[in-house]
């Protein structure tokens, strides 16, 4: 895991906005869980760095990220949905990378989507878990 700088505006955003009040795991995780879905822009184009079992080196692949998973998915880490060879597959949020927002968003609500995942992004790579 890659440890990053702290940042104390973002840590200051997901204190007293995100896990503001949140005293148990599951309080945390609903937390990061309704913060995301009312920030996140839906649909937005992400870059997935996938790995396949016959090939040594990941692979970028675009996708567009239509929703975020059902609650119940989301206790333990986040999870978005995506459209993938036409079908709906969850994906852990912190292997997407943001590109660019897919549809009617206006440039605020782009910046917004990129912020928020760059949030989760960096609580993750901080070390921070759902914890009592």
């Amino acid at each position: 895991m890659v440890q990053v700088k702290q940042d104390e505006v973002r840590e200051e955003r997901i204190t007293m906005e995100i896990v503001v009040d949140a005293y148990t795991a599951e309080e945390q995780a609903l937390g990061w869980y309704y913060y995301l879905e009312q920030t996140l822009q839906f649909p937005f184009i992400a870059t997935y760095m996938m790995q396949r079992r016959d090939v040594p080196e990941k692979e970028a692949k675009s996708v567009k990220v239509i929703s975020m998973a059902d609650e119940e998915e989301c206790e333990n880490e986040m999870f978005v949905e995506v459209e993938w060879d036409g079908d709906v597959l969850p994906i852990r949020l912190e292997e997407l990378t943001f590109e660019r927002g897919d549809g009617e968003q206006t440039e605020e609500m782009t910046a917004k989507t990129q912020e928020a995942i760059e949030d989760w992004h960096y609580w993750v790579n901080r070390g921070y878990t759902f914890e009592e």
